[in-house]
């Protein structure tokens, strides 16, 4: 049975600030968790004005206090911009206070521009190229500490921290399959080597200590309205933020703008047709839908749905209309 799961930017929209979207991060992950989603993921990104989530670990902190079983994580933290100790203390930390819940995906891109990336690790090519021995060192901070052993986690050592590989290229794929390791696809911007992705790390997946078979995680934009052209309208902030970050203008998220699609250039439009090709936007029925073909298509074990929308009531609405067509299960 397929898990649903969120992926929350803490998105600072046009006339917010940024602790407004971590006030409804907080609020819109105790909805999720009465509606029955299984995980409630935040994202590492650095230097964007629209996303408040760099701090990832203090705002993971900040969610699980409101919460009391939504599993939390990070979805990702970029392992490039950090030592793996430090990231082993910091979620070590949060499963020592929230018990059984604590997620950590890892990343292997810097979440943000050149110029940034080196201003937070001044050897980050180096960085990079040492991601797999930095996801193995990590893993093993996790581990019951050895007699003698003359570096710990602390909080960490023996700590319970289910760890995954995000990707959205075959080099995470095939990383998470080498190490037995959960894999999750970002197909909500980066969708073009989707199938290619899933079929590597099914097909070289090695059972491991942490996990006994492949476990798959797909992600999709949300936007659910009373009509298609009410969807499509709401979803419009989504595509305006994207296309300010791919022509480096990245700012708040923009309120939605009637027939924004269309006034683009082609290449642009051409451009959000292959971003958004895993997007479920549009009615309810219409949604169900889509996320029937997703599902098929994919085989996965999981969605996690990001919901991108500068009103926060609509996010709201999207979350609730998603939880009704996909059945789930009002927590007690």
């Amino acid at each position: 049975m397929t898990r649903f799961s969120i992926l929350d930017l803490a998105h600072v929209p046009e006339g917010g600030t940024p602790g407004e979207a971590l006030a409804n991060a907080r609020a819109f992950a105790r909805q999720a968790e009465a509606l029955g989603f299984h995980r409630f993921w935040m994202a590492e990104h650095h230097n964007m004005p629209g996303i408040a989530s760099s701090a990832t670990a203090v705002a993971l902190a900040h969610v699980a206090a409101a919460t009391a079983r939504i599993r939390i994580g990070a979805g990702g933290v970029m392992l490039p911009n950090h030592a793996p100790l430090i990231v082993a203390e910091q979620f070590g930390t949060l499963a020592a206070l929230h018990p059984g819940r604590v997620d950590l995906g890892l990343g292997r891109a810097p979440g943000t521009d050149a110029r940034t990336a080196m201003a937070m690790r001044r050897d980050l090519r180096q960085a990079s190229e040492l991601f797999p021995d930095d996801v193995v060192e990590l893993m093993g901070f996790f581990l019951p500490p050895e007699p003698g052993q003359p570096i710990r986690a602390v909080p960490g050592a023996g700590e319970e921290v289910e760890i995954w590989i995000l990707g959205s290229s075959l080099y995470g794929a095939q990383l998470a399959a080498h190490l037995g390791l959960p894999y999750a696809f970002a197909s909500h911007f980066a969708p073009a080597a989707l199938d290619a992705a899933l079929e590597l790390y099914r097909a070289h997946f090695r059972p491991s200590a942490r996990l006994d078979r492949p476990q798959v995680m797909v992600a999709a934009g949300l936007v659910i309205g009373e009509t298609e052209a009410e969807a499509r309208f709401i979803a419009s902030s989504w595509q305006q933020a994207f296309v300010n970050l791919r022509s480096g203008r990245p700012g708040l998220l923009p309120r939605p703008a009637e027939g924004y699609y269309e006034s683009l250039p082609v290449q642009f439009r051409d451009l959000l047709d292959s971003v958004m090709s895993c997007a479920l936007i549009g009615t309810a029925d219409q949604v169900k839908a889509g996320l029937d073909r997703l599902i098929e298509r994919t085989a996965a074990d999981e969605v996690i749905l990001t919901c991108p929308a500068h009103d926060f009531a609509a996010r709201m609405r999207s979350l609730k209309a998603f939880a009704a067509l996909a059945g789930l299960e009002l927590a007690a």
